[in-house]
């Protein structure tokens, strides 16, 4: 899915230019657990980290970070403030395994007071869509929610906490992080 890296990487840039009010929510995304579609997935994949294994990964964090100055560092930095990070992601070998209202339950949540959308992309011919949404409250980014979705493919992501911005573009080119700024 060459178009949700690069619609995320735009994402990220796009954050600072996003209005800064909006009302208090959750950010926490309700997905489901998907099980009907397991066995009929040739891969899927579910990441649930939060409270303890957040814990946990920040310690990992802190024992990779050897300097201040070091990518580890400022991994450990972001991960800080991350309460829980939630990955569904499946992919099926033919079309139309899954339906449109297996994600859209989760896609109309993103209509919710503190949810702003940061891109929306469609494709039509190839079935192809990306949204990136952002949960704003006093100021702040407290969620990030992700769904891409193509006929043999769906990924849902909702990362809960504070995420910081200039931290997160500290990061560019390291960990997977894409670059998106113009000194590369």
């Amino acid at each position: 899915m060459k178009l949700r890296l690069s619609i995320a990487s735009l994402a990220t840039a796009l954050a600072l230019a996003l209005p800064t009010n909006a009302a208090s929510a959750d950010p926490e995304l309700r997905i489901p657990n998907f099980t009907h579609l397991r066995s009929q997935a040739v891969d899927s994949v579910d990441v649930t980290l939060d409270g303890f294994l957040m814990r946990i990964a920040r310690k990992f964090a802190a024992k990779a970070a050897e300097g201040e100055d070091s990518p580890d560092a400022d991994a450990l930095s972001l991960l800080e403030g991350i309460q829980s990070v939630r990955v569904r992601n499946f992919t099926f070998d033919a079309d139309g395994v899954y339906s449109k209202a297996d994600i859209d339950s989760v896609r109309k949540q993103l209509s919710g007071p503190c949810w702003s959308a940061l891109v929306t992309a469609h494709k039509r011919d190839a079935n192809e869509n990306v949204d990136v949404y952002v949960c704003l409250e006093d100021d702040k980014i407290k969620g990030l929610a992700v769904i891409a979705s193509e006929p043999r493919e769906f990924t849902i992501v909702n990362i809960v906490g504070t995420i910081d911005i200039d931290k997160l573009a500290k990061l560019e080119g390291q960990f997977g992080i894409p670059r998106v700024s113009q000194n590369q």
